[in-house]
């Protein structure tokens, strides 16, 4: 039986790297999508192989509609098919607010919530029946605010609507789900001041950021047959918040 195959955007780092190394562990070909970072992303194709993945690493630039078309017909000429999308890429364009601009917005519109729908719209067409979509979005859409990046706050706000309309049209075919990270350890947030941190960490229960891993972790159990039974839902990652 042909392996599954899962997509996952903006895989050359963080929560994108550490989810194409789970699916690898668990015997899926990953197609590792990135824009930039081509050393990474080449690392992590090194590491999915020893996995046994037959892995395809795909530099697409999923703002522009004739790229990502071209990213999935590569990956169903390559494999036939398409089991799991996660859509996982995002940017963040922090400023304040009274000097941000209208190309701000649309950036990161066209990165973090039309890419996905195009995306989802095209993979959609490929998936056999008992697919899964993954969103990734952030606790920042529904109570986690920054002013600064309202822009990204609006647009990952948008990315759970999206996950309730394409679950109500791609049932029952199709599972649709979005994941909800709190903070998370990357190497960009490594960066962060460390009072900062602290004072983040202490308004978390469990009272410091996750690891990429464990994000990934979920990304990955939504898509298995323990969680068929779960479509259409938001699932928090943010080790609980204080009230």
């Amino acid at each position: 039986m042909d392996k599954k195959v899962v997509l996952i955007t903006g895989a050359s780092r963080g929560i994108g790297a550490s989810t194409a190394l789970k699916f690898a562990k668990e015997g899926y070909n990953v197609a590792i999508n990135y824009k930039s970072h081509d050393k990474e992303a080449h690392k992590v194709e090194e590491e999915t192989k020893k996995y046994g993945s037959d892995t395809l690493l795909l530099k697409a630039d999923i703002s522009n509609e004739e790229e990502i078309q071209t990213m999935v017909d590569q990956i169903v000429d390559y494999y036939g098919h398409i089991d799991v999308l996660v859509n996982n890429a995002g940017i963040a364009i922090d400023t304040l607010p009274e000097d941000k601009i209208k190309d701000n917005f649309i950036k990161t519109l066209d990165v973090n919530l039309i890419a996905p729908f195009l995306l989802s719209r095209a993979c959609a067409k490929k998936m056999p029946q008992g697919s899964s979509i993954i969103m990734v979005s952030s606790t920042n859409a529904v109570d986690t605010y920054y002013p600064y990046s309202l822009d990204y706050d609006a647009s990952k706000a948008g990315l759970l609507s999206l996950t309730h309309n394409l679950a109500q049209l791609y049932a029952p075919g199709i599972r649709v789900n979005a994941v909800l990270p709190g903070w998370v350890m990357t190497d960009m947030n490594k960066e962060l001041d460390e009072d900062y941190i602290q004072e983040e960490c202490d308004k978390i229960l469990l009272n410091r950021f996750a690891s990429p891993d464990e994000i990934a972790n979920v990304i990955y159990f939504l898509t298995t047959t323990d969680a068929s039974y779960i479509n259409n839902s938001l699932i928090r990652v943010d080790g609980g918040k204080k009230c």
